[in-house]
């Protein structure tokens, strides 16, 4: 083999470990049950609307966490409340309360 081929065999070799490597990283990035969730946080002015939102209904906490594109509803915002325990609220395009879960399943305000 010639000097001039094993320059174009060794680029050729190097272009396709470097695009096995990109499809690895991206087979590795989604898939699961949850490959259908976008998981973006809220941002700009909707971030504001909907932390303003869920914590006028829960009343107490820090947000912790948002997304937008949930699969229970337009808007999530995860809150972190003063005890520690953690509940989801789920708000629609409106920034209106469609749902809030407590981090271990229970619907908030049940006492069963």
């Amino acid at each position: 083999m010639n000097t001039r081929s094993k320059v174009i065999a060794t680029g050729v070799t190097a272009l396709a470990l470097a695009a096995g490597g990109s499809g690895l990283a991206i087979a590795g990035s989604g898939g699961g049950e949850d490959a259908h969730e976008t998981d973006t946080s809220i941002a700009g002015a909707a971030l504001g609307q909907a932390k303003a939102a869920a914590l006028d209904h829960i009343g107490q906490g820090t947000v912790s966490g948002t997304e937008v594109g949930d699969e229970e509803s337009y808007y999530e915002v995860e809150i972190t409340l003063d005890n520690g325990s953690q509940t989801d609220v789920q708000l629609d395009r409106s920034f209106k309360v469609v749902s809030q879960e407590a981090e271990h399943g229970i619907e908030a305000g049940d006492n069963n």
